[in-house]
């Protein structure tokens, strides 16, 4: 009697070692990142691509939509009203960012790590920034009205009554860049601060003994080693002074006529009261360009003068 034996069965080929390890880091990641990738997705992309599609329409709010093209952009181009939106935005970021920059920069030269009660004067200026907007603004605006205590102190002190600062075309933009300095300043206090302190004292002490004096060692020293921290602190006030909306609406609501009106400002007139939802988007995507053009300019630049080592 012959016996057959069979041949044993080919062991599967090992799979590379960490390979199950690394699937399942896979799927671990995919679900960490999908609570904030929804958000992106439902609050973000999917709005910032139907602006897109409104903007290409006349989408009142209640009625018929129509498809109209680049009409509304051949609107706003010729609207002397969005001309001066635009020139009064202008206004505000040339005058308000470098202003925010010098002001946030001075007091963190001031609040130097020698001074006292550092801390709390880093709280005290950084409370503005904080505080909600909307109340700073209702403050001030109390402040600015006539017989208010800015009233009183011209009357006080030069026994005349003080401009109307609200009401009047010469000072309301005055009036609402004063107001965002003051509520701004203090974030980029903050971030000189922080980059001042990590200059190392050496630097100082190696020009002090070449002979350098306090001014040429903050522009041969201090300034080049700040240069980082600098070119953070303009990007994001240049983004956030073109998307002013909350001082001008509650100190003026963009008057006395359209003197203080803004860009989002004449966004939220033309969207929520006068509900054209297309001209309102295509503002919304005038704005985006011009901030993504300024931003790449600034990208672009920045190797002229940043410092990084």
């Amino acid at each position: 009697m012959t016996t057959t034996v069979s041949a044993p069965p080919t062991p599967k080929p090992a799979a590379p070692p960490g390979e199950g390890r690394h699937r399942g880091d896979g799927r671990a990641a995919l679900g960490f990142l999908a609570p904030s990738t929804s958000g992106f997705l439902l609050f973000t992309l999917i709005p910032l691509v139907g602006s897109l599609v409104i903007s290409f329409f006349a989408w009142p709010v209640l009625g018929r939509r129509r498809f109209v093209g680049l009409d509304n952009v051949a609107e706003l181009l010729t609207d002397p009203i969005f001309h001066r939106v635009m020139l009064n935005t202008l206004v505000f970021v040339v005058v308000y960012v470098p202003l925010n920059i010098v002001v946030s920069l001075g007091l963190a030269l001031w609040i130097s790590p020698r001074i006292r009660g550092r801390g709390i004067y880093r709280l005290l200026f950084f409370i503005p920034t904080v505080t909600p907007m909307i109340a700073n603004a209702l403050v001030w605006r109390l402040l600015y009205q006539p017989g208010g205590p800015i009233d009183q102190g011209f009357q006080a002190v030069f026994g005349v009554p003080s401009p109307n600062f609200l009401g009047d075309n010469r000072w309301a933009m005055a009036a609402v860049i004063l107001m965002s300095v003051w509520q701004g300043f203090g974030y980029n206090m903050l971030v000189f601060s922080a980059g001042l302190d990590a200059i190392p004292q050496s630097l100082h002490e190696a020009a002090s003994i070449d002979g350098a004096g306090p001014l040429r060692r903050f522009f041969s020293v201090t300034l080049p080693m700040l240069s980082p921290s600098m070119f953070f602190a303009m990007i994001m006030t240049l983004i956030t002074s073109f998307q002013v909306f909350v001082q001008p609406y509650a100190l003026t609501a963009g008057g006395p006529g359209v003197t203080t009106e803004t860009m989002v400002l004449h966004l939220y007139k033309e969207g929520f009261q006068q509900f054209d939802l297309g001209t309102a988007a295509t503002i919304g995507w005038f704005l985006f360009m011009i901030i993504m053009l300024v931003t790449a300019l600034q990208f672009l630049g920045q190797k002229r003068w940043v410092h990084y080592d």
